[in-house]
């Protein structure tokens, strides 16, 4: 899996205007990475939990230092196995939103998502009371059973420009190519996923218009086992 340059890296090599304050974060997180992976990648999942704490009260600030943060991220290039997941938050309207936080405040039934590197797919960790909503939602999808929840939704991955950002490289993971996936919203979704730091990624959630082209409707994050 290869990678392009991104707008960091130009930027640490004086090749273009000097780095903003998230860039310059980036960067010594990075380096932090080269001898204490595990503090970096501490310390990039707390400054996205703060961001999903600063969402509740300014939605749009925090939403343009996480546009920053996603800009200045890379493909991830080794992720395998589980990761536990969070939703950062919601960018549909106000009222949707502050519902969607009220509802994920007392129950969140994504847990994270799983990766099988070697064969670009995947599958979404969810909890055992996921089952009973889903099976409403969509009466003829089950979930698979494993020790402590359940596994549903799966996908293939691949790097390719991103559709919000097309001027960046990011990690697509594709629902609609899984015949097995309900039609009826799970395959309109395209998440794209970028790396922070290793083990501590950003994500965006996009859905598929009828009239083409997707919308933005929210960033979510994941870390690897610690």
């Amino acid at each position: 899996m290869t990678t392009e340059s991104t707008g960091t890296d130009a930027r640490s090599a004086g090749s273009g205007p000097a780095a903003t304050a998230v860039e310059q974060r980036v960067a010594s997180l990075r380096s932090q990475a080269a001898s204490a992976p595990d503090e970096a990648r501490e310390t990039a999942w707390a400054w996205i939990e703060d961001l999903q704490r600063r969402a509740a009260k300014d939605r749009a600030r925090a939403e343009r230092e996480l546009d920053e943060l996603f800009r200045a991220g890379t493909p991830p290039q080794s992720l395998d196995g589980p990761t536990e997941g969070i939703l950062v938050c919601t960018t549909t309207n106000p009222a949707l939103d502050m519902a969607v936080r009220a509802l994920t405040n007392v129950w969140m039934p994504w847990q994270g998502k799983r990766f099988d590197a070697a064969a670009q797919t995947g599958d979404n960790r969810m909890t055992s009371s996921s089952a009973l909503p889903a099976k409403l939602l969509w009466a003829l999808y089950t979930m698979k059973d494993v020790e402590g929840g359940k596994l549903a939704f799966d996908f293939t991955t691949y790097v390719e420009a991103g559709k919000d950002d097309p001027d960046r490289q990011v990690l697509v993971i594709d629902y609609a190519n899984v015949e097995s996936n309900p039609r009826l919203i799970i395959r309109s979704i395209r998440d794209e996923l970028v790396e922070i730091v290793p083990g501590a990624y950003l994500g965006k959630v996009l859905f598929r218009l009828t009239r083409g082209g997707y919308a933005k409707i929210g960033y979510f994050a994941l870390r690897t086992p610690r």
